[in-house]
């Protein structure tokens, strides 16, 4: 059905086709990773590591078969994402909402007041896609976020450095995950200590899910 209505998408598909079985990659220490060790959890990532190679080359294509792959990354997470909840909790890095947010701000010019009003179904989760009981969005002052990326010692992305140069961008990004709906963002100030951030993450957790 993708590839009929986005013909470019055919090329994609074939290709994640061909996918090597899934192999978890080493975590960072971050708070992704500090929850995973906290709650016993299982950490993945978007895209899946059975195509996350393959993450530079489609950051070169067209915008249609760009978020041709990263939606095909996120039903094939989704796949892992149900296997591994049968065994502990699962803490995903990235997932459908990231796409979304990128895709509306890139395809709406202009200011935050173009995007798709609030409630339209734009902002709505994919029926078919396996929902999470909770999302969290880590927000960070931009120039504190760029000075993490250069002490991680981290390539920018394309979009990262359009975040970075273009505020009206950023805004569009911004706004649209805080119009996501069903689920909603829990916004979270990730400026603190990486220790008072997980503090606030844990309470998240447990008041929505009860871990």
């Amino acid at each position: 059905q993708c590839a009929a209505r986005i013909p470019e998408a055919g090329a994609v598909l074939s290709l994640l086709e061909k996918c090597p079985e899934h192999q978890r990659e080493g975590g960072k220490t971050t708070v992704t990773q500090s929850v995973k060790d906290t709650l016993n959890g299982i950490l993945l990532r978007s895209p899946p590591s059975c195509i996350s190679q393959w993450r530079t080359v489609f950051d070169d294509e067209t915008a249609p078969i760009k978020r041709a792959f990263y939606a095909a990354g996120n039903y094939i997470l989704a796949s892992e994402i149900a296997k591994a909840s049968t065994q502990a909790p699962v803490i995903i890095d990235r997932y459908w909402h990231s796409t979304a947010a990128y895709t509306i701000a890139t395809e709406i010019n202009g200011k935050v007041q173009d995007l798709p009003p609030a409630h339209d179904e734009v902002y709505q989760w994919p029926e078919d896609l396996l929902k999470p009981d909770l999302v969290l969005l880590l927000t960070v002052d931009p120039e504190e976020r760029v000075q993490r990326l250069q002490c991680r010692g981290l390539d920018k992305t394309k979009e990262e450095a359009e975040l970075e140069a273009n505020s009206l961008f950023r805004q569009r990004v911004e706004e649209s995950y805080r119009r996501m709906v069903n689920p909603e963002c829990q916004e979270v100030d990730a400026s603190p200590s990486k220790e008072e951030v997980l503090k606030t993450v844990l309470q998240l957790i447990k008041k929505h899910c009860g871990l």
